[in-house]
């Protein structure tokens, strides 16, 4: 079910997958802007779980009218999520920068939530975001021919000065970038369609000023952190692994920056431990595709 979630000027896309009784997760797509990729993972945890993902703002389906793209904006996006479903506690599972996203809000709303789970997680904000900017940087530069270097670097310098053709031109690269050496058949699980050039850049200014994230030593609920071996992040992964001295820190091996796709039993094994599934689930997953 698609319903239409207003927050002020914003009005979010945002898919329910209605289970009465149930705890409710809400899934964090990456970006910052590049909308889904995560039906998978909604698909498995929406027989045990109601689930809930959305299009963040500024992306095309959800439009805002002002462009306010600050963190208190964006925290206030799930809120509004949360107070139409008569939520007060539920799951956060964010990817990539989805996993930062879910770190934001844990900063300011920690007691409405039930557990996150943190899959391929960006690593904060000011310096950090920095940091991790330029880590991702390198590994799509490795993986790229010398004439696709040329693209996304134009690509990039387009984007920056507000074109959506290029930003959607340079992400449709990143995820091949991604699903090399991989057998997948969805090479680009996202809807690149609604990738928006505002959205990615005034998110993106808004995190490197923002100051970096706080410790968390005892958040008061179960964190699970997982990264894939060929991973697109360095030593910036450091920071989260401070910041979170309880989590479950797991790398996950034969598998890169979209487990779900990499490595489906070992990904959705650690799923099913996290939510408190039937652990036999994960191998059911992967059999019946």
């Amino acid at each position: 079910m698609v319903e239409i979630i207003e927050n002020n000027d914003t009005r979010l896309f945002t898919t329910i997958q209605q289970n009465a009784g149930k705890e409710t997760v809400i899934l964090l797509h990456g970006g910052p802007g590049v909308p889904d990729g995560l039906g998978p993972v909604a698909a498995f945890l929406a027989p045990d779980y109601q689930v809930i993902s959305f299009h963040q703002r500024g992306t095309r389906k959800s439009p805002t009218a002002t462009h306010d793209y600050s963190l208190e904006s964006y925290i206030a996006d799930i809120d509004s999520i949360a107070l139409q479903f008569s939520l007060d506690k539920f799951h956060l599972f964010g990817h990539s920068w989805g996993g930062l996203y879910a770190q934001i809000y844990a900063q300011h709303n920690s007691p409405r939530l039930l557990s996150m789970f943190l899959c391929s997680p960006c690593s904060g904000t000011g310096s950090h975001w920095r940091q991790t900017m330029v880590e991702i940087g390198k590994f799509h530069m490795a993986k790229t021919s010398l004439l696709e270097k040329s693209d996304m670097l134009l690509d990039s310098m387009m984007g920056l000065a507000g074109s959506d053709s290029a930003y959607r031109r340079l992400f449709r690269q990143f995820s091949l970038n991604f699903n090399k050496g991989f057998q997948v058949t969805d090479r680009v699980p996202f809807e690149i369609s609604c990738i928006m050039a505002r959205a990615i850049n005034g998110t993106t200014g808004i995190l490197l000023l923002a100051p970096e994230l706080r410790q968390m030593p005892d958040p008061g609920y179960g964190i699970t952190i997982t990264y894939g071996y060929q991973d697109i992040y360095g030593s910036s992964v450091k920071y989260i692994t401070q910041r979170y001295p309880t989590a479950k820190i797991i790398t996950i091996p034969s598998s890169g920056h979209l487990p779900w796709l990499h490595n489906e039993k070992a990904f959705y094994k650690l799923l099913a431990e996290h939510y408190g599934m039937n652990s036999a689930k994960a191998s059911e997953t992967v059999t019946e595709k």
